[in-house]
């Protein structure tokens, strides 16, 4: 369908989308910032809601919970997403959600910290929400990097994830997160968010009932391509 969107303000940017007449968006419920009169919002499963424009052609808003950047991204078979838990903003409805990679980071699970990203697949457009200002690395084939599992933002679905524990004295005051690291492995470009997770509001993980998935790193020397 086509879309009408408009980024509004820069630092904690608003994205705005006007609907015609019979035209939806989907989004996590309640997560709007404001709409028009003229659209209904229908709550669904797995925490979405679909906001369509009744009888007129109306607008709805959703704002960023931090400053940073909104990202619209194109999606279709053999090209999706990885995006952090709270990175999923709104999408076109042939937009899919499903977890893409979930581990506990901890000795157990009651004091283990959960990371996930998420997996938006389908076909059509998504935005997301990315914390900080925003770096943008192109791994090829066989190279990887290491980065804080907190900073990782978005890639490409063609990036593998693994992650891997440090070794740190009992006494460190860094946090139960800190001992780990993720590696992610090209193909693929990857988006780095300096503001860790952590520092933002967490919202309700909406994968729907999709199991988890975990990407075995790819075998190959490591290194670093340049940002563009």
């Amino acid at each position: 369908m086509p879309v009408h969107d408009q980024l509004l303000g820069s630092t904690q940017p608003v994205l705005s989308i006007s609907l015609e007449p019979g035209e939806r968006i989907i989004a996590e419920t309640g997560q709007f910032a404001w709409m028009t009169d003229s659209i209904r919002m229908t709550a669904g499963s797995a925490h979405l809601s679909e906001y369509t424009a009744a009888n007129q052609q109306g607008t709805v808003a959703f704002a960023a919970r931090l400053p940073g950047s909104i990202v619209p991204i194109e999606v279709m078979p053999g090209h999706e997403y990885l995006v952090h838990r709270a990175g999923f903003l709104a999408g076109t409805p042939g937009i899919e959600l499903a977890t893409g990679f979930r581990q506990l980071l901890g000795a157990s699970e009651v004091t283990a910290d959960e990371f996930v990203l998420r997996r938006i697949g389908g076909q059509g457009r998504a935005w997301v929400e990315l914390h900080g200002d925003v770096v943008r690395r192109d791994l090829a084939a066989g190279t990887s990097l290491r980065t804080h599992p907190w900073h990782i933002g978005m890639s490409d679905g063609s990036v593998a994830v693994q992650m891997a524990e440090v070794a740190l004295p009992a006494s460190s005051c860094l946090g139960r997160s800190a001992h780990y690291f993720a590696l992610l492995s090209g193909p693929g470009v990857v988006w780095l968010q300096s503001t860790p997770l952590l520092a933002a509001p967490r919202r309700r993980l909406a994968a729907g009932s999709a199991p988890a998935r975990v990407f075995p790193a790819a075998e190959g020397a490591a290194g670093i391509a340049a940002p563009r």
